[in-house]
C-alpha cells in the first residue's frame, strides 16, 4: 500500500473558542514520487492554520493529520526532520551573513557543522545566492530573500516542502527562477511539495494535485493532470437579449454553465460538442453573441466554482445531445 505524502482524517482545529477546521479529510500525493500539491482557497479559509498543524504548532481538538505515516502531533520531532518548511513572512538573523545562516538552520535540521557549512555553500549556489553569500541577509533585495528562504527550507533534503507565497513580491524574471527551481525540486531530486500561493498560475504551472479550502472545509480537490487531459473546454459566452432560458438550453446539450451577471456566461463544454453549437443555441433564442472566446487552462474555473463566486447551473446530460458544428 502506497503511504500518502499528507493524510489528513476528520481533522478538526480550534484556536481559543473558534473552530478553524471543520472536519477536513484528504490524502495528498504519493511519497516517493515528487509531487506538487497546491493548496487554494480565499482569506479565512484556513490555509494557514493547516500548514501550522501539520508542522506540529497546533493540537488537533480531533481527528488527525499525518505527513509520510507520520502524526504532526504525536510524532512532531520526526515529522519535522523530514519537512523544510518556507514561511511567508521573513524570519532572518539580519546580521548574519547568508552562508552562516543556511549553516544554522542545517544545523538545528541535524546536520553535523561540516556537512551544514558545505550543504550551506552548494544551496547558496543552487538558488542563485552564490555571489552573495558572504554578505548579511539584512541587506538582501526582496528577491534574494525569498531566495534565501528557500535555500534554508531545503538545505537538510527534505522529503516534504511545505512553500507559503513562494512567488509574493517577486518580478518575473525572479518569479520564473522560483518556479523553475520548485520544478526541479520535484522532478530532478524527488521531493513533495506543498504549495500555498493566491496566484492561481504558479499553481497550474508546477503542480500536479490541488485542493481548494473554504470556511475550513474542502470544497474541491482534484488530480491536475486528470484535469488537464480532459480536453474539456472552458467558455466565455457574453449575449445581448432575454437570457432566461439559456440555463435550460444548454441542459439540452449537456454543457456546464455558470451565470456571473444578465448576458454573460461560463460555459464548460464536454469534449463531444464543438463551439459552434454555441451559435445555434444563441440564435434558437433570438440573442446576439457580442463574446464567445475559449482555452482549456481549468484551474481559475475550479476555483471560482468551488469557492462560490459564480452562480453554477447543475446540468445533467440527455440523451440526444445536440452535435455538429455552425
Amino acid at each position: 500500500m502506497v503511504t500518502p505524502v499528507i493524510a489528513i482524517d476528520n481533522l478538526h482545529v480550534k484556536l481559543g473558542r473558534r473552530e478553524i477546521l471543520k472536519g477536513i479529510s484528504c490524502r495528498l500525493g504519493a511519497s516517493g514520487e515528487g509531487k506538487a500539491i497546491g493548496l487554494l482557497g480565499p482569506n479565512g479559509a484556513g490555509k494557514s492554520t493547516l500548514i501550522q498543524t501539520l508542522l506540529g504548532f497546533h493540537k488537533p481538538s480531533s481527528g488527525s493529520a499525518q505527513i509520510l505515516g507520520l502524526d504532526c502531533h504525536k510524532q512532531s520531532a520526526q515529522v519535522k526532520a523530514r519537512i523544510g518548511y518556507m514561511p511567508e513572512n521573513d524570519s532572518f538573523i539580519s546580521d548574519m551573513t547568508a552562508v552562516a545562516f543556511l549553516r544554522l538552520m542545517g544545523e538545528i535540521s541535524g546536520m553535523p557543522p561540516a556537512a551544514a557549512l558545505e550543504k550551506a555553500h552548494e544551496v547558496l549556489f543552487h538558488v542563485g545566492l552564490g555571489e552573495a553569500r558572504y554578505r548579511t541577509v539584512g541587506t538582501y533585495s526582496l528577491g534574494m530573500k525569498q531566495m534565501a528562504k528557500l535555500a534554508q527550507a531545503i538545505i537538510h533534503g527534505p522529503q516534504l516542502v511545505i512553500l507559503d507565497e513562494p512567488t509574493n513580491g517577486l518580478d518575473p524574471a525572479a518569479r520564473q527562477r522560483m518556479l523553475i527551481l520548485i520544478r526541479e525540486m520535484k522532478e530532478q531530486h524527488g521531493m513533495n511539495v506543498l504549495l500555498c500561493s493566491h496566484l492561481l498560475r504558479d499553481v497550474e504551472e508546477v503542480c500536479d494535485e490541488v485542493v481548494i479550502l473554504k470556511d475550513g472545509l474542502i470544497v474541491h480537490q482534484s488530480d491536475l493532470e486528470a484535469e488537464r487531459s480532459s480536453d474539456r473546454r472552458f467558455v466565455q459566452l457574453e449575449v445581448a437579449g432575454d437570457d432566461s432560458k439559456l440555463a435550460e438550453a444548454f441542459q439540452s446539450i449537456g454543457a456546464e454553465a455558470a451565470s456571473e451577471s444578465p448576458g454573460v456566461w461560463r460555459v464548460v463544454l464536454p469534449r463531444e460538442i464543438e463551439i459552434g453549437v454555441l451559435w445555434r443555441l444563441a440564435a434558437r433564442e433570438n440573442l446576439r453573441v457580442t463574446k464567445l472566446a475559449y482555452r482549456r487552462d481549468t484551474l481559475e474555473e475550479l476555483f471560482l466554482k468551488a469557492v462560490g463566486h459564480l452562480r453554477a447551473t447543475p446540468v445533467t446530460k440527455q440523451e440526444a445531445p445536440v452535435h455538429g458544428g455552425i
